[in-house]
């Protein structure tokens, strides 16, 4: 492995130019749509369910919204956007000419998914504080755990675009992969709901320590330790990291 240099940001802002071109058709996937889900759930549904512990429903899955769309963002920007600069665009064929190597490219790529990450998890947060669903001044703290969950999830989504034979293999990855860990990783339900075994398991998927400690910061409780969930996100961070620029340079120098 080798690593990326500082001249990764220079993919980040060609990333972040062409965002600017387009944010208007890129509004509303990540920004109304989880505010609409929010709405659904926590008005709709939240109607037949009493609540959860002391919290209302909505109050309940507001942070896990927060994180699983900033999830979604990170990742989505990083299979089918990273797929196609590099096989329908080759955008990274000739970035390869110019002195960024694919380390650089790599690093760049899943900055800039934490950044939309970021980006989206921050409007979610801000339309929830709107409806006053923040519930501590700790909630300031999570565009950064946004920002650090998106280069885990993005780094995650580089490292399945190296092996992706085809976009069509995004299917199998969002389907049977990144939807079901939404749904069981606390952002609906307790994970207490669980039997012990699985409530264990649980935690192996990186978005339920990233939903406990966005619940953890929304609410202003921090029991269980919320360290916990930040080691777990670091170390899985830099596993992903790592993988991921084994496995995409050898994808974009073969």
């Amino acid at each position: 492995m080798r690593m990326f240099s500082w001249r990764f940001i220079r993919l980040w802002q060609r990333n972040r130019d062409v965002f600017f071109r387009l944010w208007r058709s890129e509004l509303p996937g990540f920004t109304i749509e989880p505010v609409i889900v929010l709405l659904a759930f926590g008005v709709g549904l939240g109607t037949f369910v009493s609540g959860v512990g002391d919290q209302s429903y909505i109050v309940f899955i507001a942070p896990g919204i927060v994180a699983g769309y900033a999830m979604f963002a990170g990742i989505f920007e990083c299979t089918y956007g990273t797929y196609a600069r590099m096989e329908f665009q080759s955008t990274f064929d000739g970035i390869l000419a110019t002195p960024l190597n694919a380390e650089d490219i790599i690093a760049g790529e899943i900055f800039w998914g934490a950044t939309r990450a970021m980006l989206t998890g921050t409007a979610i947060l801000v339309a929830a504080a709107i409806f006053q669903l923040v519930q501590s001044p700790w909630a300031l703290l999570i565009p950064a755990v946004c920002f650090l969950q998106g280069i885990l999830f993005s780094a995650l989504a580089i490292v399945f675009t190296s092996y992706a034979p085809a976009i069509y293999s995004f299917n199998y990855f969002y389907t049977l992969f990144i939807n079901p860990m939404f749904f069981v990783s606390g952002a609906f339900f307790p994970l207490t709901n669980f039997p012990p075994f699985v409530q264990n398991l649980s935690w192996l998927a990186p978005l339920a320590p990233a939903i406990h400690l966005t619940r953890s910061l929304f609410i202003g409780k921090f029991e269980p330790n919320p360290f916990l969930s930040l080691g777990i996100i670091v170390a899985l961070t830099v596993i992903f990291f790592a993988w991921a620029l084994v496995a995409m340079r050898k994808r974009l120098t073969k």
